[in-house]
């Protein structure tokens, strides 16, 4: 396939088309092309083929910060690249522009923008997306370049072209690195971020799990640091390959330094915050998963959730109950007495006991999710134990919050009971609601003479009837899932660790003699909506 980017339009959020850039070819323009693809109902996928245009056109989209960003091709392409390119675009205009990316930060600055562009994709060919590299190449105008334009200095000029020369000479071998890089304090600092997802049956029994996670690093170090991270797992770094699932790695990362010795990332890295590496752990199988005593307890998860429904004498109550691990709800008891700061700045460190650090993992931000079905009118009693419950009757959900200073008191067992009411039956309407006698049918159809006996088995009948009937009804009101979300401050939920950051001063060059950067690690892990439990 040698397809090629024919145009990139982006949309604010009023659909109105900001910027257009043709890169090659004759393309849909971006008011023909906004129909044809709004014409396509929600969710609308990252590819849209229109067959009838002429000629047929693909498109390629992504929604980001209320911007629509819509790139076209005429000819087969791989997918994979146009929207890797898109997600490119974005991180570079949060670079220079400022995150996040808005519509009157692009109208702004619209030589800048368009000079990005046609550094990034080369008559429809996807060339130069390193950050580093453009700042080499795009000529950014500040106010201090504004007062010193007009002065004669044996400075950057671009009319200059000895100039233009030596900057090519001194442009960096490494495209992701900038050449001449000075900072007055060197540090280095690694966030390891992983989302949780997690599917309980309603024995307790996972269905699925998965940890995806990514590993963002900071380098703040003059000249060119050669680094080498290490990761180990929950059993060792001998098995960290079979953990870490579908690795991705920054253009940095030295692959073959990987394959033969898995767990060790040697790079050179690029300057301030970029991702590193990312990955997806399948919790299941370190966990005796294949077995059938597996329970939501091999997980060892920060919050256990279980859902009770059909409670009460007319089986309209429900009830949510949570368990918070005993690790957590002691980190989070001693959190009013320590500050969660430690070990050096942003409290990143390798140890201590610190709340939010590896030895005293720190639960925040826990919601409960419970959907209701569409039938359900109302909820006219909600007892939770701890926290604040509310219920949206737009979007038939129950939320449930537990706010940082309930779970520090070291309590570990949380309940929420709830009333449901559903819509009124043509019965319920009709009946004498008030006691007046209105609605009653007065007709007689009965005999004459009826026995006595047979009438009071008649009336038990139906009030069995009646309840099995209320019982029926309200079993369709109760809660099919429940969902919580949180977030760990110093846990994560694959056992992966840092174990060491090192620079190899033999390979580094211009890092000055006797010079040890600050080194910090931290950990989080976010479930938003991620553990969820079938009812």
């Amino acid at each position: 396939m040698n397809g090629v980017i024919e145009a990139l339009h982006i949309y604010d959020e009023h659909n109105r088309a900001i910027l257009s850039h043709t890169y090659t070819s004759r393309p849909l323009s971006a008011t023909h092309l906004l129909p044809l693809y709004l014409e396509h109902p929600p969710p609308r996928p990252n590819l849209i083929y229109l067959p009838n245009t002429n000629p047929p056109t693909l498109v390629f989209s992504l929604t980001h910060a209320n911007l629509l960003y819509l790139a076209t091709s005429s000819s087969e392409i791989e997918p994979l690249p146009v929207l890797e390119f898109l997600h490119r675009v974005i991180d570079v205009l949060e670079e220079f522009l400022g995150a996040p990316v808005l519509a009157h930060k692009i109208e702004a600055n619209y030589d800048v923008v368009a000079q990005l562009l046609t550094e990034m994709c080369d008559a429809g060919t996807i060339s130069t997306t390193e950050p580093n590299a453009l700042r080499d190449v795009v000529e950014v105008e500040g106010l201090l370049g504004k007062l010193l334009g007009s002065i004669n200095l044996p400075g950057k000029s671009p009319n200059n072209p000895i100039t233009t020369s030596l900057n090519a000479q001194n442009s960096p071998a490494l495209p992701w690195r900038r050449a001449n890089v000075r900072h007055t304090s060197n540090e280095l600092y690694a966030d390891v971020v992983e989302t949780l997802s997690v599917t309980l049956a309603p024995s307790g029994r996972p269905i699925s799990a998965f940890a995806n996670g990514t590993i963002a690093f900071t380098s703040k170090v003059s000249g060119v640091p050669d680094i080498i991270l290490n990761l180990t797992g929950p059993s060792g770094k001998h098995n960290l390959k079979s953990v870490m699932e579908l690795p991705v790695f920054h253009p940095c990362v030295r692959l073959n330094r990987w394959k033969d010795n898995p767990g060790e990332l040697s790079f050179i890295p690029p300057d301030g915050r970029f991702i590193l590496a990312g990955y997806e752990v399948d919790l299941l199988p370190f966990t005796s998963g294949k077995s059938g005593n597996f329970s939501a307890n091999s997980l060892k998860l920060p919050v256990n959730i279980e859902v009770k429904t059909g409670l009460g004498s007319a089986s309209s109550d429900f009830e949510v109950r949570l368990n918070i691990n005993k690790t957590f709800a002691s980190s989070s008891s001693s959190m009013s007495g320590t500050s969660g700061r430690g070990g050096g700045p942003g409290g990143r460190s390798f140890g201590g006991a610190h709340p939010g650090s590896a030895a005293a993992p720190l639960l925040q931000d826990l919601v409960v999710s419970v959907p209701l079905p569409p039938e359900v009118r109302n909820l006219p009693d909600i007892r939770p134990s701890k926290g604040d419950a509310s219920f949206n009757l737009a979007d038939k959900v129950l939320e449930w919050h537990i706010p940082t200073k309930e779970l520090s008191t070291g309590s570990s067992y949380f309940g929420l009971r709830c009333t449901v009411q559903g819509q009124l039956t043509e019965v319920q309407e009709d009946s004498d609601i008030n006691g007046f006698g209105f609605g009653k049918d007065y007709t007689y159809d009965e005999p004459y003479q009826a026995s006595s006996d047979k009438s009071k088995v008649s009336e038990g009948n139906t009030e069995d009837e009646k309840d099995a009937k209320k019982a029926a009804q309200n079993k369709i009101l109760m809660p099919s899932s429940a969902s919580v979300s949180f977030s760990v401050k110093g846990w994560l939920s694959s056992g992966i660790k840092i174990e060491s950051i090192l620079i190899d001063v033999r390979k580094s060059r211009g890092l000055g003699e006797g010079i040890k950067p600050y080194k910090g690690v931290k950990y989080l892990t976010v479930s938003k909506g991620g553990v969820e439990v079938r009812c």
